[in-house]
């Protein structure tokens, strides 16, 4: 899609419901003088995922202003000679006048460099910029670190996290006999063996007695994600709260272990505490959500986290309404085909041992596994969110149908859609009923479910040639049945 296809998306995303400055857009009233910081956000533009742009005409108030035909003129040839001379490669960048609700706006566009980190000229790489919730910041050193290795094909996973290290120093700072645990195979009784064994799926790298841990083995084995300094803020977070909202918070839990040692262990932490003790049952804790659904989601969060985003962590939060699970990283594909389509992951070698390990699973279809548990507890949908720099998912305890929004039931039927159909059934309203634990004599509910469904666009009749509605069935309308070869993911 060219790049002046979603600029007008872009600004009004950028507008509406709250005015905010986004990553990859800059409001700007008119051309500024300060020259130099000019060239530190279209740096940040140019070291940016897809590039970014400038809109000149909004102010910082979100309110516009005209611009004359002088003053583009003049924008564009100053914003031109900076990207040509203040950089440490010449860019070459773009530009167009494109109208939102009546007022012209002016979209000067930095698109991504191939070869990153770009840099101020004069300076080293040192004087690199990004992009961070809507603002341009000095890139840290691993920053740096990650985009030149990124930018020389090198995925997260077969970066260096510890280098300059013994064979013995790799077996202290990696919990290997997990590693073999998991396998279901016995320790090897010398070290030659377990580092061979460990070397091939790619957990360390070396020769003689000079090693280096990759982040694959170290995000997934370490004894203490500290140990490794671009690892340290990959840790999971668990937050119990009181009530409805985090301004009371019971406890706070911090992970250490590699995500294939204390995978287990955190589903569990998760779990006691979305549990309810029932009398009846002598205390016996109670499930108020499905274990699965739990252990699905979490596992979609590490595995599909971007860990090229700082300053945002994998966490888990309990309310007594809802849990939310948030990860770095939008996701690659529409939230409303993560039931439908085998997910795109960023990282493919993490996605492949997690399914090895037996943490994932195979085909994308954990997500059906999860919103199925869901389906099988009759709660409410999961709501999957797609934010700038983040994926968000929520769960919700059980509702009365009658206290469940119109909203709710439209995505749980959508999503049971989805999920019959990837059954290879097509949904009607005795599965609707079956899907909100309804009576046979409740069909004319069901029947108002799809119908509102149907309104929002979701679904469509399969079977156009019946009449009777109690006959008909539906299918999602984004679901097309595609043939994909098979991929590690959750």
């Amino acid at each position: 899609m060219n790049w002046k296809d979603k600029a007008i998306d872009i600004l009004k995303a950028s507008l509406t419901p709250i005015p905010h400055e986004l990553s990859e857009l800059d409001w700007k009233s008119n051309l500024s003088t300060k020259t130099d910081r000019l060239a530190q956000h279209i740096c940040a533009f140019s070291n940016h995922q897809g590039g970014g742009m400038f809109a000149y005409g909004v102010n910082d108030d979100a309110t516009f202003s005209t611009l004359s035909k002088e003053e583009i003129e003049k924008i564009v040839k100053h914003m031109g000679n900076i990207a040509h001379n203040n950089l440490s490669q010449a860019l070459d960048i773009d530009h167009a006048v494109l109208e939102y609700e009546g007022n012209p706006v002016l979209f000067i566009y930095v698109p991504e460099q191939r070869e990153k980190p770009i840099f101020l000229r004069g300076k080293d790489y040192h004087e690199s910029y990004c992009r961070v919730n809507g603002q341009t910041r000095k890139m840290s050193e691993l920053q740096v670190r990650n985009m030149i290795a990124t930018s020389q094909g090198l995925s997260f996973e077969a970066r260096i996290a510890k280098r300059d290290l013994t064979k013995n120093d790799v077996l202290h700072l990696l919990n290997f006999r997990k590693f073999f645990e998991l396998l279901d195979k016995d320790t090897p009784q010398n070290v030659d063996s377990v580092i061979s064994r460990m070397s091939e799926y790619g957990f360390c790298i070396g020769e003689g007695d000079e090693w280096s841990i990759t982040n694959l083995g170290a995000i997934l084995f370490a004894n203490n994600l500290n140990d490794f300094e671009g690892l340290a803020n990959r840790k999971v977070i668990v937050r119990k709260y009181v009530g409805t909202n985090n301004r009371d918070m019971v406890i706070e839990q911090v992970g250490q272990y590699g995500y294939a040692i204390g995978f287990e262990g955190l589903v569990d932490f998760i779990m006691k505490y979305v549990s309810t003790e029932s009398i009846e049952v002598k205390r016996e804790g109670i499930a108020v959500y499905p274990r699965v659904a739990i252990r699905e989601f979490v596992a979609n969060a590490l595995v599909h986290q971007d860990f090229g985003i700082s300053g945002i962590s994998i966490t888990i939060e309990i309310f007594s309404n809802r849990i939310i699970i948030t990860n770095p990283g939008a996701p690659l594909n529409d939230v409303n085909r993560l039931i439908d389509l085998p997910p795109n992951s960023r990282n493919e070698k993490l996605a492949e041992q997690m399914f090895l390990l037996g943490f994932c699973e195979r085909r994308g279809s954990g997500i059906d596994r999860a919103v199925a548990a869901i389906e099988g507890m009759h709660l409410p949908a999961a709501k999957i969110a797609k934010e700038e720099m983040c994926t968000r998912v929520t769960l919700f305890p059980h509702k009365k149908l009658t206290d469940m929004t119109k909203e709710e039931k439209v995505e749980a039927c959508y999503q049971h859609a989805c999920l019959i159909n990837e059954d290879g059934k097509t949904m009607n309203n005795q599965s609707v009923r079956e899907r909100f634990n309804l009576k046979k004599t409740d069909s004319s509910v069901a029947s108002r479910i799809i119908a509102d469904t149907l309104e929002a666009g979701l679904i469509k009749v399969a079977n156009t040639d019946i009449v009777a509605k109690k006959l008909m069935t539906y299918v999602p309308v984004s679901y097309t049945h595609l043939t994909l070869p098979t991929i590690y993911s959750v």
